[in-house]
């Protein structure tokens, strides 16, 4: 096993557990950082219950295509599109996200950054999927 593949499969396990915790209110600490964004960028049509299971669908099938190793070159798609909305908030939320922007990041701010890393990781899955 490469260590592409290795990071893919650690990748997967945080995808399920985190998506998993969505679907049970109160147990995500991204929870309410989702829902506000989702809420804003759906001009609050979509009810905070059906966008956070909706949410969590969506990692649950990213963490489980990453875990099955088939159809990466679409889980990988899935996965730049999701890691990508999760920058929304820099903007969308950017009172919760720096104290004096762009420069001085929350913990929010800087939980959001990290992805930057994760960004990257999925680019490189991409990438290797293009070239089985």
């Amino acid at each position: 096993m490469n260590l592409l593949t290795i990071t893919r499969v650690f990748l997967g396990i945080i995808f399920v557990w985190y998506g998993t915790l969505k679907f049970f209110s109160g147990m995500s600490p991204a929870e309410g950082l989702a829902i506000a964004t989702i809420d804003k960028l759906f001009f609050s049509l979509i009810p905070a219950k059906i966008s956070i299971t909706l949410l969590a669908i969506w990692e649950l099938i990213i963490g489980i295509g990453f875990l099955w190793g088939r159809c990466l070159k679409y889980i990988s798609i899935l996965y730049l599109v999701h890691i990508t909305l999760t920058f929304t908030p820099l903007i969308l939320l950017s009172d919760i996200c720096f104290t004096n922007p762009p420069f001085e990041f929350t913990i929010v701010g800087q939980y959001i950054g990290k992805n930057l890393v994760f960004f990257m990781v999925g680019l490189m899955i991409y990438k290797q999927s293009k070239e089985l």
